[in-house]
């Protein structure tokens, strides 16, 4: 990055597709220190031409133009996934960092192809899967990690979204732009159960076509096993639904354990309830691990319940309890604060490349990966 004396000069982001959520994520990035909004190009909406004038940006005619622009640094594409794979690869033969929207690519073969170039110019080529940067994500990595309510046995997403903006001819329904369910929204949650247990295998998969619809595909689900011989096997189900109305639009995972289970909330999970059967030293942990939050007890346990036991193992715990946080969150307002986080630590990666990041290149590719061969599966 180029230096005038001691001061850095600032960076430039160039947008393709400002559409609403490109505003709104650009919104966003531009809160970083040192960073400004360079110039848009590939849209015409209204939304564009407003955010070109409201942060004094170039409204350019042309890609080329933006790409080679002189005080672009990172372009940021916000466009449906068709386009994804030949506008990052203008942008980085042309020397410019990439943060995409998901997916990475249309495919796992355009992706490695994409990583391959970024890698060769040592430029970013990234996707935004910000979901890694929640702190409830970290958090119940921890919980995983220390073992606190045993062996992790299974897990679901299940994504029962709203369809009252996507009309029967918007790009979403045409695998073609979009890649289908798996690939253009998938890749968020194989990402996440991934970062918690490990790269997962596809076992199962299949997709349901809306009824007297233009080969509409509504509905899908996979199954996912996590874990090996000698750790255990796990499976984890995703099923994803975009059938409601927006007021029913709602996201539920939960994660089950030898001692108790887990449910997170929303599709950027705000808000937690687990319920478990705990000793003295687990519950501290826990109550340390989600501070602040509401401790409800079921039940006592002693005397002649003890020792419990399950999966042939015996155990002790003092009480059944039911814990609950996040619930004053706004998700909205988390949503918005995972974008600085995730823009931030990027931005790292292009000042100290040898920095460390919670998000790189690879997560893109390897949730493509996995949301392909669910797609494969599902199709066969």
């Amino acid at each position: 990055m180029e230096t005038t004396g001691t001061a850095e000069r600032e960076l430039g982001i160039g947008v393709i597709g400002m559409g609403g959520f490109g505003l709104f994520a650009v919104q966003q990035f531009v809160q970083a220190p040192g960073v400004r909004l360079v110039a848009i190009a590939g849209s015409k909406r209204e939304e564009a031409i407003r955010t070109a004038e409201r942060f004094g940006a170039d409204q350019l005619a042309t890609l080329d133009e933006l790409v080679n622009h002189p005080d672009v640094d990172i372009v940021y594409i916000a466009t449906p996934p068709f386009m994804h794979y030949e506008q990052a690869m203008l942008a980085l033969n042309a020397g410019k960092n990439v943060i995409c929207e998901k997916p990475l690519a249309m495919n796992p073969e355009q992706g490695a192809e994409m990583l391959a170039l970024a890698k060769e110019k040592g430029l970013l080529m990234v996707t935004n899967l910000m979901q890694r940067y929640n702190p409830m994500y970290a958090r119940i990595k921890q919980l995983v990690d220390k073992n606190l309510l045993g062996d992790f046995l299974h897990g679901y997403f299940e994504n029962y979204a709203g369809d009252e903006g996507l009309s029967p001819e918007h790009w979403f329904w045409d695998r073609e732009k979009s890649g289908g369910i798996f690939i253009e929204h998938g890749v968020h949650f194989f990402d996440m159960f991934a970062g918690w247990f490990g790269e997962g295998t596809v076992k199962a998969a299949q997709l349901i076509k809306r009824p007297n619809s233009n080969d509409i595909e509504d509905q899908v689900q996979a199954t996912v096993e996590y874990g090996n011989d000698e750790t255990g096997r796990k499976l984890v189900n995703f099923y994803h639904g975009f059938t409601q109305t927006g007021r029913m639009d709602r996201q539920e995972m939960r994660l089950v354990f030898e001692r108790g289970d887990v449910t997170l909330h929303e599709w950027v999970p705000t808000r937690m309830v687990l319920r478990c059967v705990a000793d003295e030293a687990t519950t501290r942990e826990l109550m340390l691990l989600f501070p602040g939050a509401q401790l409800n007890v079921t039940a006592n346990i002693s005397g002649k319940d003890l020792p419990l036991r399950g999966r042939h193992k015996a155990f002790n715990a003092y009480q059944q309890i039911e814990i609950k946080f996040g619930f004053e969150q706004e998700k909205q307002h988390l949503y918005s604060e995972l974008l600085r986080l995730m823009f931030r630590d990027q931005l790292s990666g292009i000042k100290y490349p040898a920095t460390h990041r919670i998000i790189t290149e690879e997560n893109g590719l390897r949730s493509l990966e996995t949301a392909a061969e669910a797609d494969k599966m599902a199709r066969a």
